[in-house]
């Protein structure tokens, strides 16, 4: 069963999403440094805990793709959607998410459709 780190730019009820779907997930605000935590320690987690980083911080996909880390990357590239707009996009797609990420490690989400990295 995957695991989910959501970044400190998402609103903190799509830990409640992921966890309605049986998801185990935690937040930044969750962790001791809270939105201030560092991404090296987001890594760090992400790789000790093997999680999967939801974040649309292109740092992430600049670190995923020179350095292979984040193990796992579901990258947001949805723009700025209001927050039940971002939830309906998360209801709509979290299933076949979590599907694709069984064989795969870099997964795009924007407003029309999901884009598997190689």
């Amino acid at each position: 069963m995957p695991k989910f780190l959501l970044d400190a730019q998402l609103p903190r009820r799509l830990k409640v999403l992921f966890e309605e779907f049986g998801f185990e997930s935690i937040h930044t605000l969750d962790l001791p440094e809270g939105n201030r935590t560092q991404d090296t320690e987001l890594l760090r987690l992400c790789h000790a805990e093997n999680r999967i980083l939801v974040s649309k911080d292109n740092d992430f996909v600049e670190s995923y793709l020179l350095y292979g880390q984040p193990e796992k990357l579901l990258f947001l590239s949805c723009g700025n959607l209001t927050n039940p707009d971002l939830e309906l996009l998360f209801r709509a797609n979290l299933i076949r998410i979590v599907r694709e990420f069984q064989f795969n490690n870099f997964i795009e989400i924007n407003r029309e459709d999901l884009i598997v990295h190689s």
